[in-house]
């Protein structure tokens, strides 16, 4: 049966690669419109197999390093924003630091995680920005995530991400993000480039693995 892609439904990706993944060969697949690079369906991993991997990280908002990462997005993003612009960190993970960062900043930020804060309160309302830290390669259903994105964002207002992009086929396979078992989307800037321009948005990468896209006003 024919897998059409997850972001963009194009009905004819095509192989891209077979690795080793928790000790079985999977497929991964690219998309000839959007470019993203996909987990073949078939191999995505349980909740189970995900809760257990995120439950590994130990993010500890006190912990510089952790935020000098962090602000490789927060530094950008809130150079974008108007002063008291108020956001979401969506998948803020089990150590919520982003939010808290940019809250210190002036700009009042809520946290938002399926697994560790699944508030839905907090879906249904709107944004001046959004940030997404970790969080798009780990979308099973990225077409369905970033129309959600889209949905909780003020026209005007900005969506920022971090995520390693694909850069070096030739090094897929042995690539430590591949490698991750939870990571089953994977970006080239062309990727965003489509994305915003097929959804109405302008489009910034100011630093490598760093996206911002802004969201134009649209007429009724």
């Amino acid at each position: 049966m024919a897998t059409a892609c997850p972001l963009c439904q194009h009905p004819a990706p095509a192989h891209f690669a077979e690795a080793e993944l928790l000790g079985r060969r999977v497929i991964y697949r690219r998309c000839p419109g959007c470019r993203l690079t996909f987990l073949s369906p078939d191999a995505l991993p349980d909740l189970a197999t995900e809760r257990e991997q995120y439950d590994l990280h130990r993010n500890d908002p006190a912990d510089r390093h952790y935020r000098a990462f962090l602000d490789r997005l927060a530094g950008p993003l809130q150079a974008e924003l108007t002063a008291g612009a108020e956001g979401l960190d969506f998948g803020s993970g089990p150590g919520p630091t982003l939010a808290l960062m940019l809250t210190e900043r002036g700009f009042p930020c809520a946290s938002y995680d399926p697994l560790y804060a699944p508030d839905q309160a907090l879906l249904t309302r709107q944004y001046d920005f959004i940030a997404c830290t970790e969080v798009v390669e780990h979308f099973h259903t990225p077409g369905d995530s970033f129309a959600l994105l889209d949905r909780l964002l003020r026209p005007g207002g900005v969506l920022g991400i971090m995520t390693s992009w694909l850069m070096n086929d030739a090094t897929f396979e042995h690539w430590h993000y591949r490698r991750d078992p939870t990571h089953v989307c994977f970006y080239k800037p062309a990727t965003f480039q489509w994305w915003a321009q097929t959804h109405g948005y302008e489009v910034m990468l100011p630093a490598t693995n760093i996206v911002l896209l802004r969201k134009l006003a649209r007429s009724l």
